[in-house]
């Protein structure tokens, strides 16, 4: 259960969630999150998730893939975070975990009672807006313990900074 979130009382600051990955609707959820983090002075926070992997090898190839994996999001997470800050005058914070991405979104805000708001992007393609969206657009969207918002993929980064 994610208890109250905090992000308006004193000492805290309102923050966005954006999943980061490797996905072209990733840049439009980025551009918003980061744009509406400038202008109500909250902070966005860049997750990366890296999937658990079939670990069942000798103890030298599981810890090779691990190290490849991290090397992999670290790289990705600070791709994300200098275009962030290219674009507004906000420091993002970086998060890496490592499990099932719905579950580590989760457990990320619940142990972070600032994120108020998930940021998602749609995809573009004629299969529907991606599997992310899809996923919290279903059944789970009325027991979500914050709110989502979901950018149009098809918007331009000017079309979205007029709007957030």
């Amino acid at each position: 259960m994610v208890g109250q979130r905090r992000s308006f009382e004193e000492g805290h600051r309102r923050k966005f969630l954006v999943v980061v990955d490797d996905t072209p609707e990733c840049g439009r959820a980025l551009v918003y999150a980061a744009m509406r983090a400038e202008r109500t002075g909250g902070v966005p926070v860049l997750l990366y998730v890296i999937a658990p992997g079939d670990f069942q090898h000798w103890i030298g190839v599981e810890n090779i893939m691990r190290a490849e994996a991290m090397e992999e999001a670290e790289t990705t997470l600070a791709r994300a975070a200098e275009r962030v800050k290219a674009m507004a005058r906000v420091e993002p914070e970086t998060v890496i975990r490592e499990g099932t991405l719905a579950n580590e979104i989760l457990a990320l805000i619940e142990e972070d009672e600032d994120i108020a708001i998930l940021v998602l992007a749609a995809g573009t393609s004629t299969e529907g807006p991606g599997p992310l969206v899809s996923s919290f657009a279903s059944k789970s969207a009325g027991t979500f313990p914050i709110p989502v918002t979901i950018v149009p993929g098809t918007l331009s980064d000017e079309e979205i900074v007029s709007l957030a």
